[in-house]
C-alpha cells in the first residue's frame, strides 16, 4: 500500500534520484545535493514544529510500505516571499488611444510582480514514471491539503501552486528562450540552479524594470505564456478539481502559470472531518475507500484505504491504522 509521510535527512539519496528524473525545467526539484540536503533538514525541523509558520518547508515522500521504495515527493510552504521578494510575471492588458485619428489600441503585456507575499505554497510535485495513472498523483497531491487542515492557522489564507512551464519536443523552453534569457543571459540550467540555492538577487539586479509588449515577442514564446508542460497536465485538471483557478501570474522563467485558492474553500480541506478512530478485523461491506490523515502536523501520515463512517465515527482495519500510526479511540481525518 502507498502512504505519504513526513521527509527527513535520511530521504535524501531518494529525493537526488527523483530530481534527476525529473527532469529540466524541474526548478523546485533542482539536482544538486547541499541544497536538496538542506531543505530536507528544514522539512524535519518544521514537522518538528521548530520553525515560525511563515519559515516552515513540509516535504512530504509517497511510499511503498511493502517494499520500502519511494514513489514521488511534494511539499508544502507555509510562506511564500518572506525572506526575497517571490518576482512573477503578470500578464496585462494596456490601453492606448488617439483622438487625432479615433484609433484605440490594446496592448498585451508582461509586467514584473511581487504579490505572492501572503501566500502559502504547495509544490514540487513528482512521481516516479510508471505511478502517474495509478492515483499515486492524486494521494500525493491531496495529502498537502490534508496536512494542510491539520492546523489551519499555520498557513496562509491563500494557497498558491506554481505549475512548469511548456517545453517542446527537444526540451526547451520556448519562454525562456523568446523572453526570459534576454534579460539574464544565463544558461536555463544556471538560472534554474541560482533561484533555489542563493538569495535571488540577480532577478533583482536584471528583471525587466518595463512592460513587455507581446506584439514584439516571437509566436513560440508568446504561445508558451501560461501554457503546462504536457507532464503537467494532470496536475492542472487536479488543481482545478480542488477549486484552484489561474492567477494571471506567470513564472519569469519558463512562463507557467500560477493557481490560487482561498485555503478554506479547497474540495479537501472543505470536505475533511475530525473523528475518533474505532477498530475492527473484519471489515464488512461498507467500508468505502477514502482518503485518510493523522489529524497533527507532527508525524503526519496520509493514505487511502477502506473505511466504515459509522455516526461520528471512522471504523478501520488494524493494519490501516498502523500504517497511519494511530490507536483506537484517536482522532483522524476522514475525506467525506
Amino acid at each position: 500500500m502507498l502512504f505519504v509521510r513526513p521527509a527527513g535527512p535520511a530521504d535524501i539519496d531518494a529525493l537526488m534520484e527523483l530530481a534527476y528524473l525529473s527532469g529540466r525545467g524541474f526548478t523546485s526539484l533542482p539536482e544538486d545535493r547541499p541544497t536538496l540536503s538542506d531543505r530536507l533538514a528544514l522539512s524535519q525541523a518544521s514537522f518538528a514544529g521548530e520553525v515560525e509558520p511563515r519559515d516552515a518547508w513540509y516535504v512530504l515522500m509517497l511510499e511503498n510500505s511493502e517494499t520500502g521504495q519511494i514513489e514521488g515527493v511534494a511539499g508544502v510552504k507555509g510562506g511564500v516571499g518572506i525572506k526575497r521578494p517571490h518576482f512573477s510575471f503578470r500578464v496585462v492588458t494596456l490601453a492606448q488611444y488617439s483622438s487625432a485619428t479615433s484609433t484605440r489600441f490594446d496592448h498585451n503585456a508582461l509586467v514584473l510582480v511581487n504579490e505572492c507575499s501572503d501566500c502559502s505554497e504547495v509544490g514540487s510535485l513528482f512521481l516516479r514514471p510508471g505511478k502517474r495513472q495509478s492515483g499515486a498523483g492524486a494521494l500525493l497531491a491531496r495529502a498537502r491539503y490534508m496536512l494542510i487542515g491539520t492546523d489551519r492557522e499555520r498557513f496562509c489564507d491563500t494557497i498558491m501552486a506554481e505549475l512548469r512551464g511548456w517545453f517542446d519536443d527537444a526540451d526547451n523552453s520556448p519562454f525562456w528562450d523568446g523572453i526570459a534569457s534576454k534579460f539574464f543571459r544565463l544558461p536555463f540550467e544556471e538560472a534554474d540552479r541560482m533561484i533555489t540555492s542563493t538569495d535571488g538577487q540577480f532577478i533583482l539586479d536584471l528583471a525587466p524594470r518595463h512592460p513587455i509588449y507581446m506584439e514584439l515577442v516571437d509566436t513560440a514564446a508568446r504561445e508558451a505564456i501560461g501554457a503546462v508542460h504536457r507532464h503537467g497536465v494532470p496536475a492542472l485538471r487536479m488543481l482545478e478539481k480542488e477549486g484552484f483557478q489561474r492567477s494571471g501570474l506567470v513564472d519569469i522563467f519558463d512562463g507557467g502559470p500560477t493557481m490560487t485558492c482561498r485555503r478554506d474553500t479547497i474540495r479537501t480541506i472543505a470536505q475533511s472531518r475530525l473523528m475518533p478512530v474505532i477498530l475492527r478485523d473484519d471489515m464488512d461491506d461498507a467500508a468505502e475507500s477514502r482518503l485518510l490523515s493523522t489529524d497533527s502536523i507532527a508525524g503526519f501520515r496520509a493514505l487511502h484505504a477502506p473505511v466504515h463512517v459509522d455516526a461520528d465515527s471512522a471504523i478501520l482495519s488494524p493494519a490501516t491504522a498502523a500504517l497511519l500510526g494511530v490507536n483506537e479511540g484517536a482522532s483522524i481525518q476522514v475525506q467525506i
